[in-house]
């Protein structure tokens, strides 16, 4: 059974702001010669792994609201400072969710997929969007969803 991640994106405003930092932070593996992949460091290792791993994605929290997710690859051991951690592999094409507000947490928590927001498009949100460069603002988007809109 599938079963995703739910992490908080500190330092982020948008899906826009999480973008960019991954760009950079790919653009400098690329410099520095190393394997361009996003890695995000936690030091929890989910004890669930087989069913992380079973299709399972990596879901943004920013503002409050679920908006972005990335399907995970793989997670890994490594040490940081000295202290365990557990490297979650994701990958960088990023999913935009449809809006699901979510309370702030520590750490990260397991998404149940009967829970995880759809997709936008998957009821046709894309479409509406259709022509827009850019995200949304976020009161826009919390306006919406309060109407049942999206």
């Amino acid at each position: 059974m599938t079963l995703h991640i739910l992490k908080l994106c500190v330092g982020c405003d948008s899906v826009e702001d999480l973008r960019q930092w991954q760009q950079e932070t790919l653009a400098k593996k690329r410099k520095n010669g190393e394997k361009p992949v996003l890695i995000h460091w936690t030091r929890m290792t989910p004890k669930r792994r087989d069913e992380v791993l079973d299709g399972g994605s990596l879901y943004w929290v920013i503002k409050g609201y679920v908006r972005v997710r990335h399907r995970i690859l793989d997670l890994k051991q490594g040490n940081r400072d000295g202290v365990p951690h557990c490297g979650i592999v994701y990958e960088p094409k990023p999913m935009q969710t449809q809006l699901m507000s979510h309370r702030p947490f520590q750490g990260w928590r397991y998404l149940d997929p009967a829970d995880a927001p759809p997709d936008v498009g998957s009821r046709g949100f894309a479409e509406a969007m259709a022509g827009w460069d850019r995200e949304p603002p976020p009161e826009l988007l919390r306006q919406l969803k309060e109407l049942g809109l999206i």
